[in-house]
């Protein structure tokens, strides 16, 4: 950043560097922030916004045929029909059978509790990713109440870390760049890679709505794209 304000790139970084990385933090972020929250009333302006910004027309980063376009094409479905009051209790309902749930939740949204057969949460996974958290100077708001490992926090998380590393693309640090990137590809394969294709598939499989399931299916997609990109090896198969 020059003395006028300007931004110059570093020959160190390539401009694709930092456009791929704004267009990640803009799609994790908002795909962790509509997954981890509950659809509130008050909310409800927020959900109307995007459908009148067309923010599901396509995605910040190259759409890929597949999970990517499906999801999106349900999402369009569901912004088209507009956010009637009957369309936003189908929301909410579908959240609640999904991922909370009165007796069996369907789609547990929690890392650990796709790693045991009890489907116990708060385990070895959860602690693992508030360590990652704490190295990066995060925690969850609602820590020792929920587990850390919520789909959503784990998306965030990886926003977060694409955002830090677009800051140390503007002050020139390519130390603090390869770590971060570093940082994202190992947290990706350490956890993400390892049960978030099992919970898309049980969401997409479970929900009643286009949205639940366009979301689903645009997380499983933009997951498998941040691996090819990373170079980093994965399986996405059907669940059963």
């Amino acid at each position: 950043m020059s003395k006028d304000g300007t931004f110059h790139m570093s020959a160190r970084f390539t401009k694709k560097d930092r456009e791929y990385l704004l267009g990640e933090t803009l799609l994790i972020g908002l795909i962790g922030r509509i997954i981890y929250q509950y659809p509130e009333s008050e909310q409800r302006a927020w959900f109307q916004s995007l459908i009148d910004s067309d923010a599901f027309a396509e995605t910040p980063i190259a759409t890929k045929p597949g999970d990517m376009a499906a999801g999106l094409d349900l999402l369009q479905k569901w912004s088209h029909a507009g956010i009637t009051d009957e369309i936003y209790s189908e929301m909410q309902s579908d959240h609640l059978r999904l991922f909370i749930g009165a007796g069996k939740i369907i789609a547990p949204p929690w890392e650990s509790a796709f790693c045991n057969e009890a489907r116990l949460t708060f385990q070895e996974q959860t602690l693992q990713v508030r360590n990652w958290y704490r190295r990066f100077g995060l925690e969850p708001e609602k820590i020792y109440h929920e587990p850390d490992d919520h789909i959503g926090l784990e998306l965030t998380f990886m926003a977060h870390l694409a955002n830090q590393a677009l800051l140390a693309i503007d002050k020139g640090d390519k130390v603090k760049f390869d770590e971060l990137i570093e940082a994202r590809k190992q947290f990706l394969n350490e956890h993400l890679l390892k049960w978030a294709f099992a919970w898309c598939d049980l969401v997409t499989k479970n929900a009643r709505t286009d949205f639940y399931k366009g979301m689903a299916l645009l997380t499983r997609g933009t997951i498998a794209h941040l691996a090819e990109h990373y170079e980093l090896q994965f399986t996405n198969e059907v669940v059963g």
